[in-house]
């Protein structure tokens, strides 16, 4: 139950989805998204050891996923070459997995637990006494192998705890004669013994070793990116509700298109987007001499007119649901994935019973039933699977509409100078993943 509570709150583009969650009466079974390029260890296995860039683009992906949970008050403690796995066959795009030693973190208290993989543990959990730098010297354990092709640590598990203990570890000239000088300071940094000189996730990814191996332009600002997100604020809320839903049956291939534009709006690496990473990067766009590039309409008013409110941030399955609406095409596969999340007693049709179950008793103050007459066009009192597929198609092609018809307008940059930023937020990261996982 602590597994599924924290994984619950995972929405990160590096971090593995839940999909749902079956309990009996002795058990209960955690059914994730398919990781079909296998873990990590199996690459380093077969490999023996990382190119030093190769290397580098891990270590940073890992990075991320690591301050999205510690920016958000959770310790992984159990990071392992074996938890990190590659979402598709022969790709390079990294997710964590497995939360079962995770925990929320209390910030005034030290964690007492003994637990995690020997190797890779931190002195100061052997101690009994540690905070969330534990993670970090996990990842020092992880790169330390990436760049050498041997642990840092090994033997029996007595030697291994003294030595872990003592923080003693050999890089032998003969597996690290090709790694750069700054390559081996970043290992080090990971591995200190004292946790409060320990690199931090923030700052491992500022690190001189990370951003030499990533010296690429600043990617411009995708205006139509912009564009989406308004057109999905004003939207009608059962398509808000049926998109958001949808953001969570795309399959990796639909990540893959639009994930790089969430990454490189996040500047902080925290896991969400807020008004001032999103401003930033609208002044990047409109720096450039090409037109095109500069045209967004009256964006930041309407938003304000759609939703009352001063969120300031975008998660990642809201921005997914966003790009659903205009910028994703959605297969049968993703449609009927997405109507069986709603029809919980697989009946063919969606009640105002099912939507409260999923939804709660309203979506954004809008009572379900009023939901369900939105889309209801035999006005039978339930929506079953053409009905919503006609919806889901028409709600697309009005946004898409709208996304085009956009017209180009110079205030809405004047408009972003005044620090008024509506976020297409309206709900926690918490009901957004509630609402894809039936508890049975």
């Amino acid at each position: 139950m602590s597994e599924v509570s924290v994984f619950l709150c995972m929405d990160h583009p590096h971090v593995a989805r839940l999909l749902d969650v079956y309990e009996t009466d002795d058990q209960i079974s955690l059914v994730t998204e398919c990781m079909e390029g296998g873990e990590l260890f199996d690459r380093v296995m077969q490999s023996k050891r990382f190119s030093e860039k190769k290397a580098a683009d891990a270590a940073r992906q890992m990075l991320l996923a690591l301050n999205y949970l510690h920016s958000n008050g959770m310790v992984h403690r159990d990071l392992k070459l074996e938890n990190f796995l590659f979402d598709v066959k022969g790709g390079n795009h990294l997710k964590m997995i497995d939360f079962g030693f995770s925990k929320f973190l209390d910030p005034k208290a030290r964690m007492k637990t003994s637990c995690g993989t020997l190797a890779y543990v931190a002195p100061e959990v052997l101690k009994r006494s540690y905070t969330s730098q534990c993670d970090l010297w996990s990842m020092g354990v992880i790169v330390f192998v990436l760049l050498s092709g041997h642990m840092p640590f090994h033997g029996e598990s007595d030697e291994q705890i003294k030595e872990i203990k003592a923080g003693n570890f050999i890089m032998k000239p003969e597996h690290w004669i090709n790694v750069s000088k700054t390559g081996r300071e970043f290992t080090k940094a990971l591995l200190h013994l004292d946790p409060n000189t320990r690199l931090t996730p923030s700052a491992a990814l500022e690190h001189q070793w990370l951003k030499k191996s990533f010296q690429q332009a600043t990617p411009q600002f995708d205006p139509s990116v912009l564009v989406a997100l308004r057109c999905w604020a004003i939207a009608p809320k059962l398509q808000r509700a049926c998109m958001t839903m949808m953001a969570w049956s795309l399959t990796n291939v639909h990540h893959a298109k639009v994930r790089e534009h969430f990454l490189a709006l996040d500047k902080n690496h925290d896991g969400v987007i807020s008004f001032e990473e999103v401003k930033k990067a609208f002044e990047i766009g409109t720096n450039s001499d090409n037109p095109a590039e500069t045209k967004i309409s009256e964006v930041i008013s309407e938003m304000e007119q759609a939703i009352q409110s001063q969120i300031c941030e975008i998660r990642y399955s809201d921005f997914l649901a966003a790009m659903v609406s205009s910028h994703l095409e959605v297969d049968d596969d993703v449609l009927t994935s997405t109507f069986r999340k709603f029809d919980l007693q697989a009946r063919g049709f969606v009640s105002s019973g099912d939507l409260r179950d999923v939804l709660g008793g309203s979506f954004e103050g809008e009572d379900v039933e009023a939901l369900l007459r939105e889309a209801d066009s035999k006005r039978d009192g339930k929506l079953d699977y053409e009905e919503f597929v006609d919806y889901i198609h028409a709600s697309r092609a009005t946004s898409i509409s709208r996304h085009r018809d956009i017209a180009c307008s110079q205030s809405v940059r004047d408009k972003l100078s005044e620090n008024r930023f509506v976020s297409v937020v309206s709900h926690d990261v918490k009901d957004v993943s509630h609402a894809c996982c039936v508890l049975q």
